[in-house]
């Protein structure tokens, strides 16, 4: 996974074959229960998080149509370094 091609937090999508738009508040999201990876948690949008089964995990292969790219300044770039490193066992 390139951490640097993920949206960033903020960023509002539609998935594919969705009706309702998810807003990004994650990247590099692990589902423990099935050991799987996954690129992005979201929640929907305009609502937000609304308890136990409004999150929801896809990757961006998942996503058909970006509404809106979140912020992105020095220290997002800082964090993704940090963030790859580590999942490339670089620490």
């Amino acid at each position: 996974m390139d951490f640097k091609d993920l949206l960033p937090i903020g960023s509002v999508v539609l998935l594919k074959n969705a009706q309702k738009r998810l807003m990004i508040f994650g990247i590099g999201q692990r589902d423990e229960n099935k050991g799987k990876d996954y690129d992005y948690i979201g929640v929907m949008y305009p609502e937000g998080s609304m308890g136990e089964g409004s999150q929801f995990l896809f990757n961006h292969g998942d996503i058909d149509r970006i509404f809106f790219r979140g912020f992105e300044d020095e220290e997002r770039s800082a964090f993704l370094d940090r963030v790859q490193r580590m999942y490339d066992g670089q620490n």
